[in-house]
């Protein structure tokens, strides 16, 4: 790849979201803003689940959402203006009978430095009943498509 004349080249698995931090993603100290963080990382997955056929568009047709009940952020080395971050994710996760999951990320700088690691926890909801849902059978399989950590449990109960 090749971005504003800096040659970058990245091998990892599981990359579902890079780019370059700009200037609005900057706080006071001249570093990666906290929410900056989080927003990468919302946009990984929504690439990620689009990858594996369940686009938001998708998921909106049958009113049925992800929604997040923890994210955890931890700090390892500083991001910078201009810095090209790469994201990855992968699934720690997942319940079979209440469709909860978890994800890990991991936020690297082109020069291969991991800067950050968040975990999110969630589930689906029924955005109609405003209730948490389970997956159907089919978008159950779709599910378990997803790259999965090596740490990974599937639950059931």
């Amino acid at each position: 790849m090749v971005y504003a004349n800096y040659c970058y080249v990245w091998i990892m698995e599981n990359v579902c979201y890079e780019g370059q931090v700009i200037w609005a993603q900057i706080d006071a100290n001249r570093h990666l803003r906290h929410s900056a963080y989080a927003d990468f990382c919302a946009q990984a997955r929504s690439n990620m689940l689009e990858k594996i056929g369940l686009s938001l568009d998708k998921i909106a047709e049958t009113n049925i959402g992800p929604v997040l009940f923890r994210e955890e952020l931890v700090y390892l080395r500083e991001i910078h203006l201009n810095d090209w971050v790469q994201v990855t994710v992968v699934m720690t996760k997942y319940n079979t009978a209440n469709s909860r999951f978890s994800f890990r990320h991991e936020i690297y700088r082109s020069d291969g430095t991991k800067c950050a690691v968040v975990t999110v926890d969630g589930a689906w909801m029924d955005l109609v009943k405003r209730k948490l849902t389970v997956l159907s059978p089919e978008w159950q399989a779709i599910v378990e498509q997803l790259p999965k950590s090596e740490d990974y449990q599937e639950l059931s109960a």
